[in-house]
């Protein structure tokens, strides 16, 4: 199924700003690790319906990748204190 791109786009938004909410990142790079994931290319080639599902859930999967991807003692740049 093919979702209509400015929805998608607020989607994504929405998505990222919960992301980074959750692991205290700056919007900066929460935006470049969410356009680097698996979660969004997922959601882009329409796989599963991905894009139904809720922000809270994809802020999930992505928080899933990221501890996955970025090692726990990781420093980060651009961290909110």
């Amino acid at each position: 199924m093919t979702a209509n791109p400015i929805l998608l786009q607020k989607k994504y938004s929405r998505v990222i700003e919960c992301f980074a909410k959750q692991q205290g990142l700056s919007l900066d790079v929460a935006l470049d690790f969410f356009y680097h994931s698996q979660v969004y290319q997922l959601i882009r080639d329409g796989v599963s319906d991905m894009h139904c599902m809720s922000d809270a859930y994809l802020a999930e999967e992505l928080k899933q990748e990221y501890e996955e991807k970025v090692p726990e003692k990781a420093v980060v740049k651009e961290k909110i204190k």
